[in-house]
Order: C-alpha cells, then sequence, then structure tokens
C-alpha cells in the first residue's frame, strides 16, 4: 500500500486502528533490528519499539506527510534509542570512551543472536565506532538505506553522511587487520 493511501486511512477514525495494525506489520521488524543494533539488547529494543509505535500513534496527527512515513517512523525509532542510549551511559555511569567495552559486554553476553566468530567480531567491530558512525554504518551497511533518506532521517548532510560512513568502514577494516 503507498504512503498516501495508509495516511489517509491513518487520520480516518474508522479505519485509523486497521491502518496502525498494518503500520505496525510493516515497520517492526525493520525498526526492530534498526534499533536492536544500536543497543545490542533484545529487552531494551523490544521495549524501544513500543515506544517507537507509541509515539507514533499518539502523534500520527502531527505527521505532515513531508517525508516518507517509514523515514519518520526512523526517526523516531533513532531518537528513542539515542535517548535511551544517554539515559543508561548516565545511569551506569558510562562515560562516552567507556561506551564501547560496554557494548562489547553487551554483545557478549547475548544469547538471543547465533553467529559465527566473524559476525561476532564485526558486531564487536561496528561497537567501537562512535555512535554516529555506528548509526551510519548500520543504516547503510545493514539496512541498505540510500544516503538521501539517511539525510532525511538524521537531519545531516549526504556528503556527511558518506564520509562517516566511510570513516566507519576504515575502523571497521582496521579492526580487522588488528586482529581485535
Amino acid at each position: 500500500m503507498d504512503d498516501p493511501t495508509l495516511i489517509a486511512r491513518l487520520r480516518d477514525p474508522a479505519q485509523c486502528r486497521a491502518a496502525f495494525g498494518e503500520v505496525i506489520a510493516l515497520y517492526q521488524q525493520p525498526l526492530y533490528w534498526q534499533i536492536r543494533r544500536m543497543v545490542e539488547n533484545h529487552e531494551d529494543a523490544n521495549d524501544l519499539l513500543q515506544n517507537t509505535f507509541l509515539k507514533a500513534w499518539d502523534n500520527i496527527e502531527n505527521f505532515r506527510g513531508d517525508a516518507k512515513l517509514s523515514t519518520w517512523l526512523h526517526k523516531i525509532a533513532i531518537n528513542e534509542s539515542i535517548t535511551f542510549l544517554a539515559r543508561e551511559r548516565k545511569r551506569l555511569h558510562i562515560s562516552l570512551d567507556d561506551e564501547e567495552s560496554h557494548l562489547v559486554n553487551l554483545i557478549e553476553a547475548d544469547t538471543n543472536i547465533d553467529g559465527d566468530e566473524l559476525a561476532l567480531r564485526l558486531r564487536k567491530a561496528i561497537a567501537s565506532l562512535p555512535e554516529k558512525q555506528r548509526l551510519v554504518f548500520n543504516m547503510r551497511y545493514f539496512d541498505e538505506m540510500k544516503y538521501e533518506q539517511m539525510s532525511e532521517i538524521l537531519g545531516t548532510s549526504v556528503g556527511a553522511l558518506k564520509a562517516s560512513y566511510h570513516h566507519a568502514a576504515k575502523k571497521i577494516e582496521q579492526y580487522f587487520a588488528d586482529g581485535d
């Protein structure tokens, strides 16, 4: 279903609940993985996904339609994730410099994802990136998101996003070259 039709149904009181159910069915999995790659914990990702959909439901009347619905939902999910990470850093007294080791500990303790050694090393390499580079890398590499859509979601220029991705990829290459 196209965005204008779905948005019209979301704004129709008689159809809004059913239409929002379709939104959840369409976007639950990609949003979960976007969040999960940021927070590295299944339970936290599920909570943030629920928060994302609650915020979307509460604010659907404010959605202007300037961007695609998926872009708006990704923006909410990313903002929820960033806020959560900042709150967790503060709660656990973790500095930005120590965030990498915290994320690596979460990855190593994760029993919800099975993966080979290479996949685990890639997750650790990504965890070693600064938050913005980690976000851009995940959106581009895993979600195969176009820079233009990332620009809409993050409010950053395409050129800056390309540079962030390039730097992230180089750091990951270096991580593998150094053998952890």
